[in-house]
């Protein structure tokens, strides 16, 4: 699978795909569902763990949803040295257009905690574009 947007800090690769959802939108509701696919890689030389998640969402007219919680997918996972995490979810929005980033807060085996960014990634209808 192709991740087009990516980015690395804190020797954690976070690597994102995401798509639309043509079967679970109904553009005459205003309704327009994305998923995406996010995988982490460890590139540093001791194991860490994902605690918690911060999304910015922003829809195509600029309203803006920060959403927090604990882990992704209902999970803390543990990602070793040279080993990598993918979960998929999703976002749905009013509008055909949107983008999101945010951050994840990961501990490391020494307890020291840090926070990875996590790239920006555009949300698009294809047919918004023809």
């Amino acid at each position: 699978m192709m991740f087009p947007f990516c980015q690395e800090s804190h020797q954690i690769k976070v690597e994102v795909s995401p798509s639309f959802m043509d079967e679970q939108s109904d553009p005459q509701r205003s309704f327009y569902f994305f998923a995406y696919k996010v995988k982490i890689t460890n590139l540093g030389h001791t194991s860490v763990q994902l605690l918690r998640r911060r999304w910015i969402i922003v829809d195509g007219e600029g309203t803006t949803e920060d959403v927090e919680g604990l882990g992704v997918v209902g999970l803390q996972p543990k990602v070793q040295k040279g080993r990598s995490f993918e979960y998929s979810s999703f976002c749905p929005l009013p509008t055909p257009t949107g983008h999101m980033r945010g951050q994840y807060l990961f501990v490391n085996e020494d307890g020291k905690e840090f926070w990875v960014d996590i790239p920006e990634f555009i949300l698009s209808e294809p047919a918004f574009f023809h």
